[in-house]
């Protein structure tokens, strides 16, 4: 009965310490959106979800730290509805050509240009060493091995190549992000990333 009792509440505490860092990490993305990282108020953020600054501290070790908490949910939910929106598509070059375009045509949104593309950079440094995008790497420089291995695209480095596309996506989505007209932008930013990519095909599958 005591292991029992000694498990439920090891199990509230971790809940309620869930619980505590989704409301942080929601309350800075509405105040990050909205005001920018420089602007947005710790005290003001923390108050509104009825906790202390003490708490923020606990938690993400400083602003710093829950700009990166957020960063890294905003990057996750763009990978998911990216993944959610080609899953259908059965041409492994096409769906992940298609992954790629959908990540460049999300930099049109407010939220995504002023925290991922704006901030995120300013603040974090180099996005393409962020831990979030470490894991996209691995997952493009996967799919291009299976496209080289079935001779759908030329042998090349896979690494090197998965370095080179996303970083030009990446780019493109920060273009987006800077621009005054990112409609406009990102349909030529589109059209050149698959001129760019699509050098990648073999002669009798282009």
């Amino acid at each position: 009965m005591f292991l029992s009792g000694e498990t439920s509440v090891v199990k509230s505490r971790s809940e309620m310490v869930e619980e505590t860092r989704a409301k942080l990490i929601q309350a800075a993305r509405a105040s990050f959106a909205q005001y920018g990282y420089a602007n947005a108020s710790m005290d003001e953020l923390t108050a509104g979800v009825g906790l202390t600054r003490g708490a923020l501290y606990h938690n993400f070790g400083d602003k710093k730290g829950l700009l990166q908490a957020v960063i890294d949910q905003i990057d996750t939910e763009m990978a998911t509805r990216a993944h959610a929106l080609n899953a259908k598509e059965k041409d492994p070059w096409k769906r992940l050509m298609a992954e790629a375009i959908s990540y460049i045509e999300m930099a049109q949104e407010p939220e995504v240009q002023r925290i991922m593309l704006r901030d995120g950079p300013a603040v974090l440094g180099d996005p393409s060493q962020w831990p979030s995008q470490n894991v996209c790497l691995g997952k493009t420089i996967a799919g291009l091995r299976e496209l080289i291995d079935a001779g759908v695209i030329h042998h090349v480095d896979a690494e090197a190549t998965a370095r080179l596309l996303n970083g030009a996506a990446l780019n493109a989505a920060m273009w987006i992000a800077s621009s005054d007209q990112p409609k406009a932008v990102s349909r030529k930013a589109v059209e050149a990333f698959r001129y760019l990519a699509n050098g990648l095909l073999r002669p009798a599958t282009s």
